[in-house]
């Protein structure tokens, strides 16, 4: 296990081994939270690796009932259009298992203003953690993956919520996507018990190298801003994605 605020790497033979992995440790880490605090709470991320993973979870041995699940981010999209992480993830795990429909915190992303749901999906967290004002949430694990161009949640290169330090949630504009998303910022993951990077394909390989071993800003690889500051940041990749690597382990 890595040491608190440390990184740890992992590279697996490929994408089929990443995920079995990646479904034991979240159910041993569910497991670990309900023996601890009695709920787990988990951010999910969305894309098609960790619908996968999703899948697989729907059999796994959890007690939903005791879960509470958020999202890392969301498309300002309806929660019924195909482009929608809830929906993703409520088709492929959700729908599938005993947790309370008041367990599920979605993102209002049917609102037509981005900023106002950025806002209250901010103040449901504040809500739901008892949170003072300047106080930060504690998930007890935040799935996260990485776009090839080093992008995590909707954190993507240029944007205004890279430099967010106050709130909890934040509306960015996705140029290049000609769309705007709802994110949770950066201090929000830094702040979790454990955040795990899942990370598949060759695509994302410049990409992971650069995030790891390079010298370019977080502005350019907005991926380089998740530093848990006294949480494990897990970074769970295949042979694939870690080809450019210097360093394996």
């Amino acid at each position: 296990m890595p040491t608190k605020g440390e990184r740890s790497l992992r590279v697996f033979d490929d994408l089929d081994a990443l995920l079995v992995a990646a479904r034991e440790e979240v159910v041993a880490r569910a497991q670990k939270a309900l023996r601890a605090r009695r709920r787990f709470t988990l951010a999910l991320s969305g894309g098609s690796t960790p619908k996968r993973l999703y899948e697989s979870l729907a059999t796994a041995e959890i007690d939903w009932a005791r879960c509470q699940i958020f999202f890392g981010d969301e498309r300002c999209v309806p929660p019924d259009h195909a482009d929608s992480n809830y929906r993703m993830a409520r088709e492929a795990l959700l729908s599938k298992v005993a947790i309370p429909e008041k367990h599920v915190h979605r993102v209002k992303s049917e609102d037509a203003d981005p900023e106002r749901a950025a806002k209250a999906y901010e103040q449901e967290l504040q809500s739901f953690f008892k949170l003072r004002p300047g106080e930060l949430p504690t998930f007890d694990l935040c799935l996260m993956g990485m776009g090839p161009d080093g992008h995590t949640a909707s954190l993507f290169p240029g944007t205004s919520a890279l430099a967010e330090e106050v709130r909890l949630a934040a509306a960015p504009y996705v140029e290049k996507l000609n769309a705007w998303r709802v994110t949770l910022t950066a201090p929000v993951f830094n702040h979790a018990r454990c955040v795990l990077f899942l990370v598949g394909g060759a695509d994302k390989a410049e990409a992971l190298k650069g995030v790891l071993e390079s010298e370019r800003p977080a502005d350019e690889l907005p991926s380089k801003l998740i530093k848990p500051s006294a949480g494990e940041l897990l970074w769970w990749v295949d042979k694939a994605a870690a080809k450019l690597l210097s360093a394996r382990t």
